[in-house]
């Protein structure tokens, strides 16, 4: 069995500031994707886009991401807490960000950006869909320093021991094992930051690096964004005040899991049955 390393999720305090890992992992997450756009900008001029244009992209995507990851979170998972909280809003340091809300916020972002710049919305969003696990991975990895968001109870080498003191909540809800330690439960943040951060990035981004037909990169992203979070669903516990949703098993990340990979599937079948026709073009 694991033990978690006890993190501490305050990186640095000067007086009364506390710079929170939570907060930097986003910032490496933009950071990341900026770095990321402006190079295949530079080396890939068949993509359509100019290092000029990467600036302002990145900047409303990261609005997007942070102002509908937050109202996501509320609406979906704490709307109650929320109304006997409201000042709840402004600690995003505490964890509370939904990937779902961030996405249609994304989503709002980016067609703002495509009706000013004259550009067609699945353009913009199959350029930047590549860039978004990135986001995910530092997203994943700053829940773990928080120690939030933990899969449930497990026999298998892979479990990890929790101390209470640093997830009382979790203990309560699995138990407790041994010397103040919760029973062994799955690192399901790591492994959403495996598969939604590592494993999505590597897929989109070669697929990517071809011209594609318009919407399929994009139509990938919800495709395999929302198996990849399906599945690990089976093994991540639901937030204690929502619980399953029916049975023993399906849970509100599946919910918001299912119209993408729908969705996603849709849009590639469309895609394909455009590339049939002579008219069919590629961004």
């Amino acid at each position: 069995m694991l033990t978690y390393p006890d993190l501490d999720p305050v990186l640095l305090s000067i007086g009364s500031l506390k710079i929170h890992w939570y907060g930097i992992m986003y910032l490496v997450g933009f950071v990341a994707a900026w770095w990321l756009a402006r190079y295949r900008a530079r080396t890939q001029p068949a993509c359509g886009w100019r290092v000029a244009e990467i600036e302002d992209l990145i900047f409303n995507a990261a609005l997007g991401v942070i102002l509908g990851g937050r109202l996501g979170y509320i609406l979906f998972y704490s709307f109650d807490e929320t109304l006997a909280d409201p000042l709840r809003v402004l600690r995003i340091w505490e964890g509370g960000m939904a990937f779902h809300g961030g996405l249609l916020g994304v989503m709002f972002a980016m067609w703002l950006y495509a009706k000013k710049t004259s550009r067609r919305f699945f353009a913009v969003t199959d350029f930047i869909a590549p860039l978004v696990p990135i986001g995910l991975l530092t997203g994943r990895i700053a829940n773990f320093i928080n120690a939030e968001l933990w899969g449930g109870p497990t026999t298998l080498a892979v479990g990890m021991k929790v101390p209470c003191e640093r997830s009382y909540e979790l203990c309560q809800r699995v138990g407790v094992s041994d010397a103040g330690m919760s029973a062994p439960v799955h690192a399901s943040q790591l492994y959403e930051a495996g598969l939604e951060g590592v494993v999505l990035f590597l897929i989109l981004w070669f697929y990517s690096a071809k011209q594609r037909a318009v919407m399929a990169v994009s139509a990938l992203f919800l495709i395999f964004y929302g198996l990849f979070r399906f599945s690990v669903e089976f093994v991540r516990m639901p937030d204690a005040h929502i619980g399953y949703l029916f049975g023993n098993w399906f849970t509100m990340g599946m919910l918001l899991s299912l119209p993408m990979i729908i969705g996603g599937a849709l849009l590639l079948l469309i895609t394909y049955k455009n590339m049939e026709t002579p008219s069919a073009t590629v961004s």
